[in-house]
């Protein structure tokens, strides 16, 4: 049993799991009826989805030092009791079944999903 880390959008994987999504809009021009059958995800989960301001500042870190402030300060909000609760329930689950978690971004090294990837990890989880 494990959790995945997934781009929504992409093919799912056998064995993939539910996957949910941890974006914080759905996908643009895509029918809530078809989230799933087009492969972006099964659940919506935006609580643990950067915040709209600190998702602009991700989308202008181009430079190291940028992504560091941002993986900062996603880590803070990460870290609000309601996301903390997630994270523990998710980490408790990936020993129970199998699922997955993703966003949309293309690079996952600068992307919330590998910080995501992290955190899930230090509350325990199993992550492939």
């Amino acid at each position: 049993m494990a959790i995945r880390v997934v781009r929504l959008g992409s093919p799912r994987m056998p064995g993939e799991g539910l996957r949910l999504g941890t974006v914080r809009r759905p996908p643009r021009g895509v029918p809530k009826a078809e989230w799933a059958s087009r492969d972006f995800y099964d659940v919506w989960v935006p609580d643990l989805a950067p915040s709209e301001s600190l998702l602009k500042e991700a989308l202008l870190a181009t430079e190291e030092r940028a992504w560091r402030r941002f993986v900062r300060r996603y880590r803070a909000e990460m870290k609000r009791p309601e996301a903390a609760r997630l994270l523990t329930l998710l980490a408790a689950l990936s020993h129970r079944t199998d699922f997955s978690v993703g966003c949309y971004c293309a690079d996952e090294a600068h992307c919330h999903r590998s910080v995501l990837s992290e955190l899930l990890l230090e509350h325990g989880a199993s992550v492939a």
